[in-house]
């Protein structure tokens, strides 16, 4: 898909996300993220550089680090490469919502020829995030999985990963909930905005993305009343019981800790005959 899906959907007088263009990086390492997007629903917008653009799936439930979990991934347009640093608010229209930037870092194909990867719909890579590591495979469905798209225009595939050092069975989503650009969450990115803008373009409405958005309406400005009086940020983290992440460089030196792995259990003990 070519960015002119992207740019026909967007009325760029309106909306403060990237018009762009295709622009091949001559970096040797290619660049990846995923988007935490509050639209009409939560969902994880995970994307890929290729070929000057970012490759773009919609994940309803995020990623996971378990290779028993297969995430579904409805492939949408096409953006453009500077949309990966995009975190902020869209005004109302197609996408309107809160976008954090929740990962990024690098990714690298591990066959020779992307392109007959996705063609053939079975794109291996390995990715080195601040949050997704190692071994993963995008595997196209043609529509057959639950909660994908019918019809001969499916776009429906799966995110899965592979088992190696980085897998495990911890929630990653619930683990490491925050930017790892601001070090917010959503009601960080939207206390940045006036009321007049996030209040008259309200992304969602009803159903559990409609009451997380009312509660994230109401402590950003409580956030913003906090900063307009000059008193210290209140973040609640105690209700995570996570720490704020600290933002850094893609190619940092420190590396994030390793999921745990379970355990295996100790083989029983055999009794001696007597």
């Amino acid at each position: 898909m070519a960015l002119e899906e992207y740019r026909k959907k967007r009325d760029f007088s309106k909306t403060p996300e990237p018009a762009g263009k295709a622009v091949r990086s001559g970096a040797p390492e290619r660049f990846f993220c995923v988007q935490k997007h509050l639209a009409s629903h939560l969902h994880y917008d995970f994307r890929l550089e290729h070929n000057g653009v970012l490759l773009s799936w919609a994940v309803p439930k995020g990623p996971s680090l378990d290779p028993k979990t297969k995430r579904l991934a409805m492939q949408v347009e096409d953006h453009p490469r500077d949309y990966g640093d995009f975190e902020g608010v869209i005004p109302e229209g197609y996408g309107a919502g809160i976008v954090m930037l929740w990962d990024r870092g690098t990714w690298k194909p591990e066959g020779p020829d992307v392109d007959a990867a996705l063609k053939k719909g079975d794109l291996k890579f390995t990715l080195d995030g601040y949050k997704l590591k190692g071994s993963w495979v995008l595997v196209r469905t043609g529509g057959r999985y639950p909660g994908a798209r019918g019809g001969s225009d499916a776009r429906s595939w799966l995110l899965i990963k592979h088992r190696d050092e980085w897998a495990g069975d911890l929630d990653i989503i619930a683990f490491a909930p925050l930017s790892v650009k601001s070090n917010g969450d959503f009601e960080d990115i939207l206390a940045e905005k006036t009321p007049a803008i996030w209040r008259s373009n309200r992304p969602a409405k009803g159903g559990e993305a409609g009451a997380m958005l009312a509660q994230i309406i109401e402590r950003a400005a409580k956030l913003k009343t906090e900063r307009d009086e000059g008193q210290p940020r209140k973040h609640e983290t105690t209700k995570r019981n996570q720490p704020r992440q600290a933002a850094a460089s893609p190619r940092s030196t420190q590396r994030p800790q390793r999921p745990q792995r379970p355990q295996r259990p100790q083989r029983p003990q055999r009794r001696k005959k007597a």
